[in-house]
This record gives structure tokens, sequence and C-alpha cells, in this order.
């Protein structure tokens, strides 16, 4: 059955292909984004290009340039539209930006937030898809991590109002019946990449002999997903209501950051240019997610190998002009 969904952070890495995901299913979508400038704007209107290039789009897609803070904006969008669910992804990305400015970080995770749960509350939206973090976990010698453990040590800003967001979603829950699903996103690669990932820094560096910083000599285990198995993990969240849940969105595979950048350098057929560093006050030298929660309720399967993963974001990096923004 067609659907109308609201994305926010539409034109960002992950939003983008998710409103693609949905668009090329038939349903329609309502992506919302600030265009903000943590890093270049023409990288997402780059994105919004590709979406705007799908096949459906021209009927079923409809982007807004705004703010999720601003309330009467989003009593317009859900007034004018019956969404069946509210795929929220916007946010201020990076925990190096929020202990810069831990008070936008919590005007937009928490503020942000609790302005669009207000408008689905009003309007009786079926389902809320909230897009939290692994960084929730904190420095946990517990691994793989595990929805249940208490994550009341976080170390950035940002992960703190990741989880503080987490807990609003179970208040609407509680008090209005309000589906409210938190997915907790681990490392996240694949084309359109932010430029502050890893993923891309490596690659740029690779392409333009420029040096990257890389921490632990690469002894860091990080949950590589590749962005097309995350996306359908979010439809499928988005696709069923499940009152109030946290599942995690990983492979369920810890790599080497070492690896990694040794896949980068074997399809890309050049080298990396890496600088030993010492790792941040918020850096954790191994996380994973158990992902036994998400396959039990969402028939969540990873099906990108590493491999495969790697080899079609060099390919996008390689080949696509935007990259080079």
């Amino acid at each position: 059955m067609k659907k109308t969904l609201l994305v926010t952070g539409a034109a960002g890495f992950i939003g983008s292909h998710v409103a693609e995901a949905l668009l090329r299913r038939g349903d329609s979508v309502v992506g919302l984004d600030n265009l903000c400038t943590a890093y270049a704007p023409a990288r997402k209107q780059a994105n919004l290009d590709a979406v705007r290039a799908s096949a459906c789009a021209r009927e079923q897609w409809t982007f807004v340039q705004g703010d999720i803070r601003d309330r009467p904006l989003l009593d317009r969008l859900f007034g004018e539209n019956a969404f069946d669910a509210v795929i929220h992804l916007a946010a201020q990305p990076g925990g190096a930006i929020s202990i810069e400015d831990p008070p936008l970080s919590a005007d937009i995770h928490l503020n942000g937030t609790l302005q669009l749960l207000g408008a689905a509350k009003e309007t009786l939206v079926g389902n809320f898809v909230f897009a939290s973090a692994a960084g929730v976990y904190g420095d946990t010698p517990a691994v793989p991590c595990e929805e249940s453990a208490p994550c009341d040590r976080p170390l950035t800003p940002y992960a703190a109002t990741k989880r503080a967001a987490e807990m609003l979603g179970f208040s609407f829950h509680h008090l209005y019946s309000l589906n409210f699903t938190a997915l907790r996103f681990f490392s996240v690669y694949g084309p359109r990449c932010r430029p502050d990932s890893l993923a891309f820094q490596i690659a740029d560096g690779i392409r333009n002999g420029k040096k990257v910083r890389l921490h632990r000599k690469g002894q860091i285990h990080r949950d590589w997903i590749a962005v097309d198995d995350l996306v359908a993990g979010i439809v499928m969240a988005a696709d069923r209501p499940l009152g109030y849940e946290i599942l995690n969105l990983g492979r369920g595979e810890p790599v080497l950051a070492a690896d990694f950048v040794a896949l980068l350098e074997r399809h890309s057929g050049g080298r990396a240019h890496l600088i030993p560093a010492l790792p941040p006050d918020f850096d954790s030298p191994c996380v994973f997610a158990d992902i036994g929660k998400a396959r039990r309720l969402l028939d969540f399967a990873p099906r990108v190998s590493l491999e495969e993963g790697v080899a079609r974001f060099w390919e996008w990096y390689r080949s696509e002009p935007s990259a080079a923004l």
C-alpha cells in the first residue's frame, strides 16, 4: 500500500538514500532539510539532484528547505499531509562539533525532536523512527553492544543528546501511545558519505595525496555497515510500528580500521598516507553491534559484504563529480 512519509535530514548522506528507496517503491515523500553548512551545501544539493532524478520523484517527491525547530512550519507540513510515518534523520553531525558547541547539539537533537514529536502526536502519526547512534554506548567494555545496556555514560554532548531524545520518545509513547523506534546506527559508509567520515577521508587521501590521521595505528574495531543495508533497516522500521523499541543497526561484525584501509587501497590501486594520532577523549577501541533484536523484530539481514561495499564506495568516489566538492 502506498504511504506518505516525512523524512527529515533528507538532503544528507543517509536521508537522500532513504528518500530514494521510498520513492522507488511508490511512496510519497516530503523531505525536510535546512541545508546547514556543517559541510559544503553543494554536496547536499548533489544529493537532492540524485533524489530528483528518481523515476517517480516528479509526482511523489516534495522538498522543503526548513528547520525541524520551526514549529509553525511543522504544523503546516503535518496539516497538509497525512503522514503515515516520520523518519527523523536530521541532526548536527559529529561528536567533535558537539564538543565545540554543546548548546547547538542540544537545541537540534532535543528541541528539534520535541517539536517533531509534538506535531506527530497532534496529527496521530502512526509511527516515528528516530536516528540514534552507537555513541550512546560510550566507552563500554561490554561488546557486542546490546540495546539493554544502561547507556548512562555518554562521552560527547552529541551522544548524550541522542540518548536523551530516545527517552523523550518513550515519554511520548507512554503518554500518547505514539509508536517510537530508535535505531542506533553504527559505522555507516557508502556513496554520498560525509566528508568528515573516515571512509571519505581515506579515499580522499589516496586520490589526492592528502595525509590522514589514524588513531591507534588503525587498531580500532568498528562495525561497518553499507548504506544500502542501513536504509533497508530504516524502511523496515518505518513499516512496522512496534510500540517503543530501541534497535541496533550494524553488520554485527568487528573490523579493524587498518583492514578497512587496506581494502580501500586494494580497490583503488593507491596508497593511503596515514599519520599516527592519539585517540580523542571520546574514542572507544572496540564498538560493534548485537543485531539479534533487529533480526527478530524487523527481519533485518545485512546483505552487502565489506568487500562489496568498499568496492561500491570507491567506484562512487572515483566517478562522481560531487565527491570532489
